[in-house]
């Protein structure tokens, strides 16, 4: 709330003025924040007043914090949504979170570390209006979870305008921890793709170095995002561009490449060798560079002789080119003042591809609203990226049976991707998808559809693809007849999880002031049996088990089967596509069910609270290690 001092008129500012003179003078006194740098003015006043050694470091305010954040372990939850998931026979490893992607990133790592292949984000890109994911839950100690509880409400999301002083560092200590927990989940041979444009190009640039290793950068992809001039520009500069960051996890990560042209190929003449190209037969190399490749070359037929610039030279060397003219490879000009080409082979290639440029053209931000437009018939959410953009990426590293995860979601064009990929190709890859439930404004094209959260959009956009990709497979199945022997249509599915509390139970109890110690004591041990009374009584079976296994390390695509041979506790054997265990969540483990155990070779997972101290003891004697009581 503004005071009525600050109406008052007030002579010019003149510290104000003089720091933004000294700013125009000399920037490099102040911050990447906009601050006078007090021992760099030091410096130039007399170099030996500040005696701290120097080094090469990337350093803001809040860093130190925003690196505990990542570290910093969870209890959160995935609470399985049913009702907005869609084809849970087939959705085997798609999911969408619907959380804070922090949170919901912590709590995927114990399944899924190193088993992500491509990550692709789109994360806010700090243009003053479009900050979110504020971690203001931190300052209270509360997490986010405990703040919005497992309620339908949205999330109502803060902006950082330029003015305030912390402006990049507010979008650094956001980017920061999400990206480290994000490596972690890389394969080795995995690779990331980061959205960005030139407000935070330069800071996410020496962010990635820091987080994934200067080595391991890849490229700075420029995407032409604009189709038309834009000539709104104030400063007459249309910019037509973003970026693309692409960082590998190791030296092991490699792309696909572009498919050849190959249109380029034809047989005029009948060659027995089959198909083929002209190419340019000069090199790049000056006659001072390379002397070797500076030569004149006859046409053997029409003794016409041709030398090569004088700034170029040939590709190949003598005793190359004799060789290739001698096997017809080399197509020679009608006119002496022509210039010799080479005839390239089709069949010498040695492989499909060639290399993936970094320029990215020939898809638009324009495209991306398209799409929107056709799905939902109205424009719900604003600049969404193409989904082809992200399908052209993640088409160079995600393969047969990979996982792709997004957690910058937005509107969910990274699931259709790969659902689109799938359905070309056949391939069986998986999405991961996080989005805040972040509230839609109450005047907006989204809302007025009655789509009240970012993530509700998320979610309906891919339930909509889905639909469509059924109809199209539907269509295309009456005109060929059933099948015609081929493998049964691509139907993919997903399942919907939302990011909640831990179903179980939190020591919540606060020690009464007018009690004595021992009273305490009682009070807390009722508090805690309590607790667990309510959890084992009202606690929904699915929604506990995941969250064991996640928490266990298995994979939310995990299957399990009801183990007959326990008649006593509901055993079952869960497996996922790495690891298996025997699993019983049953509130008290039966005697006879801990004799079947031994001679088991399978994990054992229980709950603590169902076995006594004898219990445990014995389990923990037939099965060592195995023994996991949670």
């Amino acid at each position: 709330m503004s005071d009525l001092n600050d109406l008052m008129p007030t002579t010019p500012d003149l510290n104000k003025e003089r720091l933004e003179q000294l700013k125009k003078l000399m920037p490099d006194l102040f911050t990447n924040d906009g601050r006078l740098n007090v021992d760099e003015l030091k410096r130039v006043v007399d170099p030996e007043l500040v005696s701290e050694s120097e080094r090469f470091e990337f350093r803001w305010f809040g860093k130190a914090a925003a690196k505990r954040a990542a570290f910093t372990p969870s209890t959160a939850a995935l609470q399985h949504d049913g009702a907005r998931s869609v084809n849970l026979d087939a959705a085997d490893g798609n999911m969408i979170i619907e959380g804070e992607n922090l949170e919901a990133l912590k709590c995927l790592l114990s399944a899924y570390r190193e088993k992500v292949k491509c990550i692709y984000i789109d994360p806010p890109y700090n243009t003053g209006n479009d900050f979110v994911y504020n971690d203001n839950y931190n300052e209270t100690r509360k997490a986010y979870w405990e703040q919005t509880g497992t309620t339908e409400e949205g999330v109502k999301v803060d902006t950082n305008t330029a003015s305030d002083g912390r402006y990049h560092s507010n979008w650094l200590n956001m980017i920061y921890p999400r990206l480290l927990v994000a490596r972690q989940l890389l394969r080795e041979d995995g690779v990331i793709f980061i959205s960005i444009d030139d407000n935070e190009v330069h800071q996410l640039r020496k962010v990635c170095d820091e987080v994934f290793g200067e080595e391991c950068f890849l490229a700075k992809f420029v995407w032409k995002c604009r189709q038309f001039t834009d000539a709104r520009s104030i400063s007459h500069i249309s910019t037509d561009h973003e970026y693309v960051l692409a960082y590998a996890k190791s030296d092991a990560a490699f792309f696909r490449g572009t498919e050849r042209d190959e249109s380029k190929y034809g047989n005029p003449d009948n060659d027995s060798r089959g198909l083929w190209m002209s190419r340019s037969i000069l090199g790049l190399a000056t006659k001072d560079q390379r002397p070797n490749l500076h030569y004149e070359i006859e046409d053997p037929k029409s003794g016409h002789k041709f030398s090569p610039p004088e700034t170029t030279g040939w590709r190949y060397s003598r005793e190359r080119m004799d060789k290739l003219i001698s096997e017809g490879c080399i197509l020679f000009p009608a006119s002496p003042k022509g210039r010799p080409r080479e005839k390239k082979f089709r069949e010498d290639l040695s492989n499909e591809f060639t290399s993936f440029p970094t320029i990215i053209d020939n898809v638009f931000t324009s495209a991306g609203t398209s799409e929107i437009r056709e799905i939902f018939g109205t424009q719900v959410f604003d600049f969404p990226k193409p989904m082809q953009l992200i399908k052209r990426l993640v088409a160079q590293i995600a393969e047969e049976g990979d996982t792709v995860l997004d957690f910058f979601s937005g509107s969910g064009p990274t699931g259709h991707a790969v659902m689109e990929l799938n359905k070309e190709d056949g391939g069986n890859r998986n999405f991961i998808m996080v989005q805040l439930p972040e509230l839609t404004d109450e005047k907006s094209e989204a809302y007025k559809a009655g789509y009240k959260k970012i993530s509700d959009i998320t979610i309906e956009r891919n339930k909509r693809v889905i639909a469509r990709i059924e109809k199209e497979q539907a269509e295309a199945d009456k005109t060929k007849g059933l099948f015609d022997g081929e493998k049964e249509p691509y139907r993919p599915g997903f399942k919907v999880y939302r990011l909640v509390k831990s179903h179980f139970p939190r020591c919540e109890f606060a020690p009464d002031p007018e009690k004595s110690t021992k009273e305490n004591i009682e009070l807390l041990k009722a508090y805690i049996t309590a607790k667990e009374a309510t959890l084992y009584s009202l606690f929904n079976e699915a929604d506990i088990f995941d969250e064991v296994m996640l928490k266990n390390g298995f994979m939310l695509s995990y299957a399990r089967t009801r183990m007959e041979e326990f008649a006593k506790n509901n055993v079952y054997l869960v497996r996922d596509a790495f690891k298996q265990a025997l699993v019983c969540l049953d509130a008290e483990l039966n005697e006879e069910t801990i004799a079947q155990l031994k001679g088991r070779c399978e994990v054992f997972i229980c709950l603590e609270r169902a076995v006594d101290t004898t219990k445990k003891w014995n389990l923990k004697q037939m099965l060592g290690e195995r023994l996991v009581a949670f």
